[in-house]
């Protein structure tokens, strides 16, 4: 499947809005806040690529891409678990578990969630928080990519399937990315400073109203909704999205760690960057599926 017209210039736009971030990012000092903010921008480059060509190729492009991203946060989470012999089995442990998410089965690994979270808890009473912990993660990840492959058996037309989809990723990152910028350009008031030092208000309301933004643009030239639904949808994936990262911040505390791992320079591991997706995917199949 290629791109329509307006996919297309919707997806140059955005990359051309990147270069210019790039170029931004190469004229400033050189001080440690300028280079990280250099390493975040540059790992765009290796982001964006991905989701395109998942796009292109929709939606196998896009199942491809869930599966990436659940054997790097499979293979993240392993390597935290204390048990040295443990990292060894869980890839194996979670095979079954995979190949249910994507063999279209979703009530069942929801039931799996739902009797799973009552395993947690006993685990929890017995004192393995560790492995509670690394165990929740993963099912959270993985109702995540579920979701997004749940997202094209929607009865939408193919490509009002995938414009949606690119309009969650690029929101989820949009959000991301205004609370990052905000926060640090005018962040005053901190939210939960002992879970995340760096989330403040400012940066929130960044977050959401340049999340505003974008859904009415984009979702407007996408023909995607009307202006009521776009605001909406702006509000709740922003907001969520919030929430994913605040849950996998609180996690990385208990842990111990800063990030998951260091496969993206500047934003951590894979579950670094998608902890806000975790959320807003499963948010908007809601949205869609009440709008639809």
């Amino acid at each position: 499947m290629f791109f329509d017209n307006a996919l297309s210039i919707a997806n140059g736009v955005l990359y051309a809005l990147l270069a210019l971030a790039s170029l931004f990012t190469m004229r400033l000092t050189k001080s440690a806040a300028s280079h990280q903010l250099c390493l975040q921008v540059n790992a765009w480059w290796r982001i964006f690529p991905l989701v395109t060509v998942a796009l292109l190729f929709y939606p196998q492009g896009l199942v491809g891409l869930a599966i990436l991203i659940s054997m790097l946060a499979i293979h993240e989470l392993a390597a935290h678990i204390a048990d040295s012999t443990t990292p060894f089995r869980f890839p194996a442990m979670v095979l079954a578990l995979v190949v249910i998410a994507y063999c279209d089965i979703y009530p069942l690994l929801v039931l799996f969630l739902v009797l799973g979270t009552g395993l947690l808890c006993v685990l929890f009473w017995l004192s393995k928080r560790d492995i509670v912990l690394i165990w929740a993660l993963l099912g959270i990840t993985l109702l995540c990519v579920c979701t997004l492959i749940r997202l094209t058996r929607l009865p939408l037309a193919a490509t009002t399937a995938r414009d949606w989809i690119f309009f969650l990723l690029v929101v989820t990152a949009v959000n991301d990315i205004g609370q990052f910028v905000f926060g640090k350009w005018l962040g005053r008031r901190k939210i939960v400073p002992t879970i995340s030092p760096n989330k403040t208000w400012e940066g929130l309301i960044g977050g959401v109203t340049l999340s505003l933004v974008v859904s009415l643009l984009l979702g407007s030239w996408l023909e995607l909704a009307a202006v009521l639904p776009l605001i909406s949808s702006a509000i709740i994936l922003a907001l969520v999205g919030f929430l994913g990262d605040i849950l996998f911040s609180a996690a990385k505390r208990f842990i111990g760690i800063k990030d998951f791992s260091s496969l993206i320079p500047g934003h951590g591991g894979i579950l670094d960057r998608v902890d806000s997706l975790t959320m807003t995917a499963p948010a908007l199949y809601v949205l869609l599926s009440i709008l639809y």
